[in-house]
Order: structure tokens, then C-alpha cells, then sequence
């Protein structure tokens, strides 16, 4: 190949390069072996088993709310994780908080969005302590269909800006945009097992990609 045409074709893969924008960092939050990079109850209502974190118990009533965090604090991404909820005695109800801080009374509570999971809550945006009711929530319809019972079902959160997206198994449940200014779009992650039912949940594959 001529010296010339060579160095043209250099220079014009670098004008393409430069015009490329690099893919936004990944981040693994759970490594499948350790509760490292979380914090919580984990003597008690916290486990790792079979390559995920489980909360609660089958075999008597979780007694409160409890949750497990990040370290870390969050603000734009998408974070991607595979969930199973079981139970069927009392109130049977889990969540993946995000954008969320920890409470200071009652300490075991978490105060942020919380994106849902169980009977008449799948797929739905949730506030958790602060303003205590559903933000957006989908279709029942659509939630019933999109849920694989006492099985693994994906959930994505989208987070950017003030605007929230979630999609259940590849369906998009929730599309809501915070019209508070005052609320923050910034905060820890929490997995949750709700108390007043014999409840165990499951999660694993825990990815979030990081956005600008």
C-alpha cells in the first residue's frame, strides 16, 4: 500500500474515533461470592446462597422492613438485576430502592424510589417514607402477564435526569419524570424484604451501567 494512501486512511480512522463516544463504564455490584461494596443486617436477614443475595425467611415472619445497601451513592444509569420473590403467608412484597438514603428513625427503613415487586405492586415506581404511595405504576393487565410467579424475572431501572423508566421481563411498566425540584436524583441502592410475611427473595446478576 502507497505511504500516502496508508497515512490517509490512519487519519481518517482517527477523525471516525474521535467522533465515537466511549461506551459508559459498567459497574458489577455484586460479585456473587461476597457482600463486599454492601452493607446491612447480614448476620441475620441477609445471605448469600447459590451465587445471590436472599433476604428473609420461609419458615417464620420477616419482623420489619430490612434492607441491604451500597456504599456507593448513584445518580444517572441503568442498573439491571434478575429477582425471584416466594412466600405465601402474610404480606409477600420486596423492592430495589435506588436514589435512596438510609433513615435515621426508625434506622432499618430506607427514604428514596423504590422499584417494586410483589402482588399488586409489580413493575411500580414506589416512594418509600417520603411521600409513602405509588408514583406510576403500569396496566395490571400488563403487570400480571409480564410476571413469571416463584421464578427469576429480569428488572430494569433507567434513571436520567428526573426522568425514571422500568421494565419488567423486557415490558416497560413505568415512565415518569419527578416534577419536584427538591427531590434528589442522587443516592444508595438498597435491596428490600418487607416484614409481615413469611417472604424470601432472591437476587443475582446485579449490573449497572453508568451514564454521564
Amino acid at each position: 500500500m502507497p505511504v500516502l494512501l496508508w497515512c490517509a486512511l490512519v487519519a481518517a480512522g482517527a477523525v471516525l474515533s474521535a467522533q465515537v463516544q466511549a461506551p459508559p463504564g459498567r459497574v458489577a455490584l455484586f460479585d456473587g461470592r461476597t457482600f463486599d461494596g454492601w452493607e446491612g443486617d447480614t448476620g441475620r436477614t441477609w445471605r448469600i446462597q447459590d451465587g445471590a443475595i436472599v433476604g428473609g425467611s420461609l419458615a417464620e415472619r420477616v419482623p420489619r422492613n430490612d434492607f441491604l445497601c451500597t456504599t456507593r451513592s448513584f445518580a444517572n444509569f441503568i442498573l439491571r438485576l434478575q429477582f425471584k420473590l416466594e412466600g405465601e403467608d402474610g404480606f409477600i412484597n420486596s423492592g430495589v430502592q435506588f436514589r435512596s438514603v438510609r433513615a435515621k428513625d426508625p434506622a432499618h427503613e430506607m427514604i428514596g424510589y423504590q422499584a417494586d415487586i410483589g402482588a399488586k405492586y409489580w413493575g411500580a415506581l414506589y416512594d418509600e417514607t417520603r411521600r409513602n404511595r405509588i408514583l406510576a405504576e403500569p396496566d395490571p393487565g400488563l403487570a400480571s402477564k409480564a410476571v413469571r410467579l416463584n421464578d427469576w424475572n429480569d428488572y430494569e431501572i433507567h434513571a436520567e435526569g428526573r426522568r425514571i423508566r422500568l421494565r419488567l421481563n423486557g415490558h416497560e411498566t413505568v415512565d415518569y419524570t419527578e416534577p419536584d425540584d427538591g427531590i434528589p436524583q442522587t443516592g444508595l441502592i438498597g435491596l428490600q424484604i418487607h416484614g409481615g410475611g413469611k417472604a424470601r427473595v432472591w437476587f443475582r446478576n446485579l449490573t449497572l451501567d453508568v451514564l454521564p
